[in-house]
């Protein structure tokens, strides 16, 4: 169904849309590290409360590309077209509900989440919050509208539009910090302005799509299209006539809730984590700052495959070739693992140079550094199974069993391990990046197993 061709125009793109979004936190990070560690170590705290949130979008999100990719994989846009709808409609709703709740009850959440932080860490944290909640909608927005054009394999349109948040959103932390001298306030504002830019331009484009009926498809059978070009099975014309189709929503949330669950109650662990890691002080927490936005980096070509997973394997099981869409799975893990041995060799090697940019103290520094070594050394080997082949079983309709295997693992051995390594150990704040590799090795070794037994051929189309 895809020819290797197919796969570099799909995934290229992808991987350069990674790269840019993490080039937009690390943007901030070492924005913001100008204004001292206080201010990074309170936008690192409300980060980690963004990517949850923003995990739950990206979770509806992907529910609604396999839906999409499998009537795509079936001929059938009209069906693309009106479960596309439906997502916008399902996200939009959620993000406000979210937005005005955290609004609500911003006060309060901050030292719930975190405990007691220090005064200075607080007012930042707060400052950056308040702005994140109005972001939400739009953030929502985004995170719909890109995974609609993966799932018609069109992924250079997504980045293009990467791009061009970092330029608003590095322009705009210039302009917010250095010239208006409005500091952490500046860089949220920033944020905010260029993902709603973003996720205008997108919702436009996908509503300027030309519907098409029945199996009038360009490219039929899983080619991707060529950039802007044949971009044309889903179109969100006609979505202000709101017209709620109860069963595409099932099956949207049949997939997007399990998914939902599992992202949430990851980050929420990764909080809980982090919580413990602030007891260790301003230095640690800033360090696993740094360590963290950098390690993006080093998984980057498993996240972009991972996406390209959805879509692939998704059309091949809308398709019913559920031999193609196990083959598929193979070959594109292959070529996680290459990316992934060539990119860490290369960043471990200037690990030190590049944790040098955020200008921390030497002992902070001498810390970010071993967070990064650990992450990067294990994650060439553990990360692509663990994260990168649930997306294959996620897009043949088996997120129950990802969603249960990975909260399993992340409560009981990345949460529980790291306590017990802080208990009885000197470890410090490393303690949680040692577990957090262990976790890998259970939840990789979990879902290589359930992918081999095929329990998923039963399940695997809409």
């Amino acid at each position: 169904m895809f020819s290797n061709r197919d796969l570099l125009l799909l995934i290229w793109p992808l991987i350069a849309e990674q790269f840019l979004s993490l080039t937009v936190g690390m943007a901030d990070i070492v924005m913001v590290g100008r204004l001292g560690e206080a201010a990074v170590s309170g936008v690192s705290l409300v980060d980690n409360i963004q990517i949850l949130l923003n995990n739950l979008f990206s979770a509806l999100s992907t529910g609604g590309a396999v839906v999409c990719a499998q009537y795509i994989g079936k001929n059938r846009p009209d069906l693309s077209s009106r479960a596309a709808k439906q997502l916008v409609y399902t996200v939009s709703v959620f993000s406000v509900t979210l937005a005005a709740a955290g609004l609500l009850f911003r006060n309060g959440l901050l030292p719930f989440v975190f405990g007691k932080i220090e005064a200075d860490v607080m007012q930042e944290a707060q400052t950056y919050f308040l702005v994140m909640m109005f972001a939400l909608p739009s953030i929502g927005m985004y995170n719909v509208c890109s995974a609609l054009f993966r799932a018609q394999g069109n992924s250079r349109i997504s980045m293009y539009i990467a791009a061009l948040i970092n330029v608003m959103n590095i322009g705009g932390n210039y302009l917010g910090i250095f010239v208006l001298n409005l500091g952490v306030l500046g860089a949220a504002v920033s944020t905010l302005c260029s993902r709603t830019v973003a996720a205008a331009v997108l919702f436009i484009l996908l509503y300027r799509n030309k519907p098409v009926q029945g199996a009038e498809i360009c490219h039929a059978g899983g080619s991707v299209p060529d950039g802007f070009r044949n971009t044309q099975a889903v179109s969100l014309r006609g979505i202000l006539r709101i017209e709620l189709d109860g069963r595409i929503i099932r099956h949207i949330l049949g997939i997007g809730i399990p998914n939902g669950i599992e992202n949430s109650m990851f980050q929420i662990g990764k909080i809980v984590v982090l919580s413990l890691i602030a007891t260790f002080g301003t230095s640690a927490i800033a360090a696993n700052a740094a360590a963290n936005t950098i390690a993006g980096f080093e998984v980057l070509p498993g996240s972009a495959i991972g996406l390209a997973m959805l879509t692939v394997i998704g059309r091949c099981a809308g398709a019913g070739q559920l031999k193609e869409a196990e083959r598929f799975t193979w070959k594109l893990m292959k070529i996680t693992y290459i990316c992934m041995l060539v990119l860490n060799a290369g960043i471990l090697i200037f690990a030190r140079p590049i944790i040098s940019v955020y200008g921390l103290m030497p002992g902070t520094e001498e810390l970010a550094w071993n967070m990064l070594f650990c992450h990067g050394f294990f994650s060439i080997f553990f990360w692509p199974p663990s994260f990168t082949l649930p997306n294959s079983l996620r897009a043949l309709n088996d997120a129950k069993f990802t969603m249960v295997v990975s909260m399993l693992s992340m409560w009981f051995i990345r949460i529980g391990l790291s306590y017990v390594l802080a208990w009885t150990t000197d470890a410090g704040a490393m303690c949680s990046w040692i577990a957090m590799t262990v976790d890998w090795v259970f939840r990789g070794a979990a879902f290589f197993v359930r992918f081999k037994r095929e329990k998923w051929m039963k399940k695997a189309t809409i």
